[in-house]
């Protein structure tokens, strides 16, 4: 799966007109913390500096083979993004949609919206001891629009027209348009000193140390094993209210294990101290041991306020079988989640059902005013599935329910031309139906078995793949796939990363988002109406209007989610603050305000 750097998932939006204090901004109401505010509420200020914490890789690469997290090539360690690289604007756990200063002391936006101007704080240092200037910024942002980083940057800002230097510590982000978005999208990029890698073309910059100035450094390396973090004790920031009681560990160990058996068995044995499960099976069934029983290790879960997500099978246009929008909808009604959900997963998910589950933009029921108005120019181009109620997924409470799915899925193959011959689906010219499921992960097999029975009752053969994760990686950026499973992370406030995951221009641009081939003008001049709203009555008919198309046209199959992290943790070891954040980002959360009980 192509993974954009940790920034890019802290990607805020903003108001278009200056905000009402400096320190931060808010996308569509009053910042929550006041200009003096002295901590976020959910940190511990005095929480002990030091000790260990050893966490296993949060990625799914067996290896890393570089210290460049920007480029498309290779495999960086994972937590580097995060850890050291800081940014203009940094969010808060406990909201959404606000920035607050970082590097930048000062922020503001011009009135018309065309330009958003950071100053920097004088105090802002890399981890060679040298200023973070306006020079520096320039370059980060020239740097990940250029053609050696992965296009996501490039896509997310599309619409800024360039960055310009003011003096040594102002920079000015330019916009072609208005755009609520993209002040606090710069403000959340990550910003890297010109020293790195000096002289060379970015794409060759791979072993070069990352002259960030986060609040780690690279320490100990077993090259494309394990990789250790050490805490700079002259971090810039550590006094700020934004970094106050956060990274407290003095190291992060990350390892890395061959396959989940063997992380599972590493954790028993004490091995490292936090690992995030995602299969429930493992959750259910085999975390236990003498270690849980003496209360050493912790099994807990933590409900959290983050968007669903959508996690899906993906459907790739681009091949000749998928392009039938009937196909693809037969393919779903053939897909028994109620079914998995009893007998694979324990009952501990729930079902997907659009792009914005668990946040303001979620779609329901029939389209209001606002919504047929948006999609109106678009009637004979869509689905009149489309202008109904929202397009849910088929529910499969028995057998009965299933027979009848399979038969609309035989109808629907049949209006497509398909036709079943001596048990096996054929078009005209006897071709038979035969589609690739494409995956890395130990349990894919087991999760597609029940749908590939589903789908041999209509003729259908769906062969499974297992392949290598760099080959999985570089097969993905290539779209050379028909079926694979994709994570889609979720966000309460939806921008112009949709237009990587859904726009036309990055259907055909390697290693983009777009894993599904979309190319819909609809589905175009729905982002841009989500993208150019200029208030949230603007930008919520455009959520929904686009949520409906995507559902409508079945580019996706909607998997599961859960609304809780399942983690395991070193309660000997690990200590934390009280308070949960609503918006916590998983182990992300550990690793910025837990703290060590051995310094």
């Amino acid at each position: 799966m192509r993974v954009l750097s940790a920034a890019l998932s802290l990607t805020l939006c903003l108001l278009a007109l200056p905000a009402r204090a400096d320190y931060a901004y808010a996308m569509w109401g009053d910042v929550k913390e006041p200009a003096n505010f002295t901590h976020f509420p959910y940190v511990n200020p005095d929480a002990p500096k030091g000790g260990e914490l050893r966490l296993v890789s949060n990625s799914r690469a067996s290896t890393f083979d570089k210290y460049n997290p920007f480029t498309v090539r290779g495999n960086a360690p994972a937590y580097l993004s995060a850890l050291m690289f800081d940014t203009l604007l940094t969010g808060s756990l406990d909201e959404t949609a606000t920035g607050y200063g970082l590097l930048a002391e000062d922020v503001s936006v011009a009135p018309d919206g065309l330009s958003a101007t950071f100053r920097l704080r004088p105090e802002a240092r890399f981890h060679d001891g040298k200023p973070v200037t306006a020079e520096d910024v320039k370059h980060s942002y020239d740097t990940l629009v250029g053609p050696h980083v992965s296009p996501g940057y490039k896509t997310m800002l599309w619409e800024v027209a360039g960055c310009d230097v003011i003096d040594e510590r102002t920079v000015r982000f330019r916009f072609k348009a208005p755009n609520r978005e993209l002040p606090l999208t710069v403000g959340g990029l990550p910003i890297f000193s010109r020293d790195w890698g000096a002289g060379k073309p970015f794409d060759q910059v791979v072993m070069d140390t990352p002259m960030g100035s986060g609040p780690y450094r690279i320490g100990p390396v077993n090259f494309g094993k394990d990789i250790t973090y050490v805490l700079d004790p002259d971090y810039w920031a550590r006094d700020l209210p934004v970094r106050k009681g956060t990274a407290n560990f003095g190291r992060i160990e990350v390892k890395i294990y061959k396959d989940n058996t063997a992380r599972l068995e590493a954790l028993k044995a004490g091995e490292f101290d936090l690992m995030r499960f995602f299969s429930a099976g493992d959750w259910a069934r085999r975390v236990n041991g003498r270690r849980f029983d003496t209360g050493e290790l912790v099994k807990a879960e933590f409900a959290n306020k983050l968007p669903a997500g959508f996690q899906s099978y993906v459907l790739n246009t681009r091949r000749p079988l998928l392009k039938d929008r009937r196909v693809r909808q037969a393919l779903g009604l053939a897909f028994d989640y109620e079914w998995m959900n009893r007998h694979l997963f324990y009952g501990a998910y729930q079902r997907v059902h659009g792009l914005f589950g668990n946040t303001r933009c979620e779609t329901h029921g029939a389209p209001t005013a606002a919504e047929r108005a948006l999609l109106a120019p678009w009637r004979d181009r869509l689905p009149a599935a489309a202008f109904g109620p929202m397009v849910e997924p088929p529910v499969t409470p028995d057998a009965m329910a299933l027979r009848e799915h399979l038969r609309q899925a035989q109808k629907l193959l049949s209006e497509a031309g398909w036709e079943v011959r001596d048990g096996v689906l054929q078009d005209a010219q006897g071709q038979p139906f035969v589609l690739e499921y494409m995956d890395s992960s130990e349990g894919g097999m087991r999760t597609i078995f029940s749908w590939q029975r589903n789908l041999a009752k209509l003729g259908i053969t769906l062969n499974y793949r297992s392949v290598d994760f760099a080959l999985y990686q570089q097969r993905l950026q290539k779209f050379d796939f028909d079926i694979t499973t994709i994570a889609f992370q979720g966000t309460n406030n939806p921008g112009q990363e949709f237009a990587d995951l859904f726009g036309s221009a990055a259907a055909d641009q390697e290693d983009s988002g777009n894993f599904a081939g979309v190319k819909n003008p609809a589905v175009d001049a729905m982002i841009q109406a989500m993208v150019s709203a200029k208030s949230l009555e603007q930008m919520l008919p455009a959520c929904h209007a686009l949520d409906r198309i995507i559902a409508a046209e079945h580019y996706l199959i909607p998997q599961w989610f859960a609304g809780t992290h399942r983690m395991v943790y070193d309660a000997w070891r690990l200590a934390r603050p009280e308070a949960v954040p609503p918006y916590s980002p998983g182990e992300m959360w550990v690793v910025d305000t837990w703290w060590s009980k051995k310094p």
